[in-house]
């Protein structure tokens, strides 16, 4: 099993951080057409969902930064997604989506994704399970990915999912009251790369997995990471003291790498067992 905790050597961020697509190998179909004579100013990634057979068009802004670029592990995830709706029974997501659609009420499945990015993830999580998912990001960030999400707006909608978009900052209690936390799954991808942020992060998780008191307990943080430093080590140590965390999926390691995406799940522990973690 793959762990958050490993010692293995550090990988090259360089080649790693967002490797050219060509040297990655991955299940979806994509492919980049530039837009624009610049083109490190606007690119548009065409990606197909096999089990909708549709296409989510997502534009990516490489020269505003990381986050208006699209990441490894919003990849595993996607195909994770696309694999539960061909496969539902199949999937290393079968277990956590089939405990979470178990209510009597059968309503759409509630989706919080955290560092939305370009909003590819929630996009195909919207399409793929009919959800309606809240596709979060700092607030500079939000007008691209409430562009991805109108782009693609035929696509979830045909599905009947929903896509909300909204501001959230890590570690603001007020920024988590807004959007609430009734929610059934919070997804991410490459979230843990800053370790500034690693507390934050860490505390709008247990806001939101109810470790403070608030929220249903059945809710669930799956997280997909790949890991670049060493100090990564640290978030999962401490995720550990507040969290269960299990690791769900392991994919292969692309070309010239021996690290590939990992994706875990997050659930709540009683503030009990906190306690004695500590």
């Amino acid at each position: 099993m793959v762990n958050g905790e490993s010692d293995e050597e550090e990988t090259d961020p360089m080649t790693v951080l967002l490797p050219d697509e060509a040297e990655v190998e991955i299940r979806l179909t994509t492919s980049s057409t530039v837009v624009d004579e610049d083109a490190q100013r606007q690119r548009l990634q065409e990606n197909h969902i096999r089990s909708i057979d549709t296409t989510v068009v997502i534009r990516q802004l490489p020269s505003q930064g990381l986050s208006f670029q699209l990441w490894p592990a919003a990849t595993t995830l996607v195909n994770l997604l696309d694999q539960l709706r061909s496969h539902p029974t199949n999937s290393p997501l079968s277990p956590i989506l089939s405990a979470l659609s178990n209510g009597p009420d059968h309503r759409p499945l509630r989706i919080l994704e955290l560092g939305s990015g370009t909003g590819l993830v929630g996009i195909v999580a919207a399409a793929t399970l009919s959800a309606n998912v809240t596709a979060t990001d700092l607030p500079h960030v939000i007008p691209n990915l409430q562009f991805n999400a109108d782009m693609n707006s035929h696509v979830w909608g045909r599905h009947g999912g929903t896509v909300v978009v909204a501001p959230l900052r890590w570690g603001e209690a007020q920024d988590v009251e807004l959007i609430g936390r009734e929610f059934d799954l919070i997804l991410a991808s490459d979230v843990v790369y800053h370790d500034h942020l690693y507390e934050p992060l860490l505390r709008t998780l247990r806001m939101l997995l109810s470790l403070d008191g608030a929220g249903d307990k059945k809710m669930v943080f799956v997280m997909a990471h790949l890991r670049r430093w060493k100090k990564e080590s640290a978030f999962f140590r401490k995720a550990k003291k507040l969290f269960q965390v299990e690791t769900l999926h392991v994919d292969c390691p692309p070309p010239g790498s021996r690290i590939g995406v990992v994706t875990y799940s997050f659930r709540g522990k009683s503030q009990i067992l906190i306690n004695n973690a500590s």
